[in-house]
């Protein structure tokens, strides 16, 4: 009997989800149940920011070419440190590192991948803005590679996940994950008066258009001429289509997202010509673009690079680049036909 006062724990959902699927052998809920631990510990040291020593950056570059945050190296360490043991795992994948993550040899292997941004925004740090930790889960194709992965292993479409979510450290932290197969969007906020993530967002569904767009327009001289007509429709008024568009851009990943996801709207990242190193866009295809394009598909919502869906790319690379248009589905849509060419 559920006591008083206390509604659904993230442990008590996983668990349900479990009972509901016959042939499931507890192995990916020791799993979901270890990160929750590891989010809960990245979510204690970022409220302690600015009280001890773990602001700032390390000094270091890590593969991505960006100065690497005393938190980031923490958030990295954490995860690697309570997930290689738990015996489900066959490799992981970080943004930090620039190659995959093997299990030491003398733990057990399991049959899945963990993918993960250990801490996204985390430029924003220093201000006190909405950081996160972005993951994928995928299940190897070969069980009999699971002692010794390759990269091919791991370079699977997002559509392959078996889950995906976020934790979003603010005013309070929220885990939003799921497991797809039309099991829904749910998050979990974190009440540290019971040490618990409890149900606080069932069956979130973003809604099919929305009146925020999210992009960093001091780009705009770096954009081709499809991306600039795109924002300039967002921006200009038309009463029938509810235009302009509300500007909101955090600078955060997955504080935007998060906002969309709830009240609707489009984050978008466009390819630039800012940095010749990166083309084709900023954002990491797979521990960015299809952890969150998973969680929004099953929303109700929809992800493309401008050209198709993010969730059918065949990645070529651990750190591979993508644009990214993410968020209400006719939004992501109406971008599309725009970025492809259809519309201008």
């Amino acid at each position: 009997m559920q006591q008083k006062g206390i509604g659904i724990t993230i442990t008590q959902h996983i668990l349900n989800q479990q009972r509901e699927n016959p042939e499931a052998t507890g192995a990916f809920t020791t799993l979901l149940t270890e990160l929750l631990v590891a989010g809960k510990v990245i979510s204690r040291e970022v409220n302690k920011a600015g009280l001890v020593d773990i602001l700032g950056d390390t000094g270091k570059i890590n593969v991505q070419d960006e100065e690497v945050q005393k938190l980031d190296l923490f958030a990295n360490q954490v995860i690697i440190q309570r997930m290689q043991h738990i015996g489900q795992l066959c490799c992981m994948g970080s943004e930090e590192d620039p190659e995959l993550i093997r299990i030491p040899s003398d733990y057990p292997k399991g049959n899945y991948i963990l993918l993960f941004d250990p801490l996204d925004g985390s430029s924003n740090i220093d201000v006190n803005i909405s950081i996160g930790t972005i993951f994928g889960i995928y299940r190897i194709k070969d069980s009999d590679h699971k002692g010794n992965p390759t990269i091919k292993d791991v370079l699977q479409p997002g559509i392959e996940q078996v889950a995906a979510g976020y934790f979003i450290y603010g005013s309070s932290t929220i885990m939003v994950y799921t497991t797809g197969k039309g099991t829904g969007v749910h998050g979990f906020t974190l009440f540290p008066s019971v040490g618990e993530f409890l149900l606080s967002h069932k069956d979130i569904r973003i809604p099919s258009r929305g009146k925020i767009y999210s992009v960093n327009e001091s780009y705009v001289h770096y954009w081709d001429n499809k991306t600039k007509a795109l924002i300039e429709y967002f921006k200009t008024r038309d009463k029938e289509t509810s235009r302009p568009y509300t500007a909101r851009y955090v600078g955060s990943l997955v504080a935007d997202f998060h906002r969309n996801l709830l009240k609707g709207g489009i984050f978008m990242y466009p390819a630039d010509q800012k940095d010749p190193k990166k083309p084709t866009g900023k954002l990491r295809l797979m521990v960015e673009a299809n952890p969150l394009a998973m969680v929004a598909r099953e929303a109700g919502g929809y992800a493309s690079d401008g050209h198709g869906p993010i969730l059918d790319i065949s990645p070529t690379a651990l750190h591979q680049r993508v644009p990214l248009y993410i968020g209400s589905k006719e939004d992501v849509l109406l971008a599309e036909s725009f970025i492809s060419g259809k519309r201008s």
